[in-house]
């Protein structure tokens, strides 16, 4: 596969993983009551963004209710509300709402993918289904590297998955690994003299962090600030600082939650 829109192509069609297959199938056909007149994606759910991004997120899996009946990662969920209000804030999303597939929403250098592409029953992948999944992950990389600068691995379990797929797709890794803690950074190194890369951990943006404010709307954009200076999308500017210069605080307010 030569380009993203062949990869994405390609893994829309996946069936590697029958417990993976099962659930978002059946997820589909129950529907929840509040979305009873949707026809669920129900299949793999691609990266979202452009083929040039030079910062790529990267979550855990697609939401059963979320990116498994919208067909686009954090579209439809209450994670979403609260990652694209956050790129939005920074000048980075054209909209800080994501519906659907159709709502002509569209992100400025970044791209937002999952080590697992399908909804797990739970938000739980296996092991397995993780690793099954990685070489789409690591074909994604290699068509993302000649762009790409920065990434930002949402929750422990994206950093975990991503490691060994930025050292797959030509990146030096540290030894030892160096584990998640929110505000993590880590320069990988590119292998024949290639541009390093820059990775950041940031909690992830589930209900249970951003309800609790483990993960506050502050917090996440400092983190997708930073990951963006570096990844030359925004300038440079004082911490704290919001989009347009002002304190996080009085940045946009706080994220709307259904």
């Amino acid at each position: 596969m030569r380009t993203l829109a062949e990869l994405d192509a390609a893994l829309t069609e996946c069936r590697a993983c029958p417990r993976l297959v099962e659930w978002r199938e059946q997820i589909a056909e129950t529907r929840r009551a509040s979305f009873a007149d949707w026809t669920y994606w129900a299949r793999p759910v691609p990266g979202f963004g452009p083929p040039t991004a030079s910062l790529l997120i990267i979550g855990l899996a697609p939401a059963a209710h979320g990116g498994n009946r919208t067909g686009r990662m954090f579209t439809g969920d209450r994670s979403g509300d609260v990652l694209y209000a956050a790129l939005h804030d920074l000048g980075l999303a054209s909209s800080p709402d994501a519906v659907s597939r159709d709502d002509g929403l569209t992100l400025r250098g970044v791209r937002v993918t999952a080590p697992v592409h399908c909804a797990p029953p739970a938000n739980k992948p296996t092991p397995g289904e993780r690793d099954t999944c990685r070489p789409w992950l690591v074909r994604e990389l290699e068509l993302l590297r000649p762009h790409l600068r920065a990434a930002v691995a949402l929750g422990a379990f994206g950093w975990d998955a991503a490691l060994p797929a930025f050292g797959a797709a030509g990146w030096a890794l540290p030894r030892p690994r160096p584990a998640f803690a929110h505000g993590a950074r880590l320069i990988l190194p590119g292998a024949d003299t290639g541009p390093p890369l820059e990775l950041f951990g940031c909690f992830h943006v589930s209900q249970r962090n951003t309800f609790t404010g483990k993960l506050t709307p502050g917090m996440l954009r400092d983190v997708l600030r930073t990951a963006a200076q570096v990844a030359g999308l925004m300038p440079e500017g004082p911490p704290g600082a919001g989009a347009a210069g002002c304190p996080d605080d009085a940045a946009a307010g706080s994220p709307r939650m259904e």
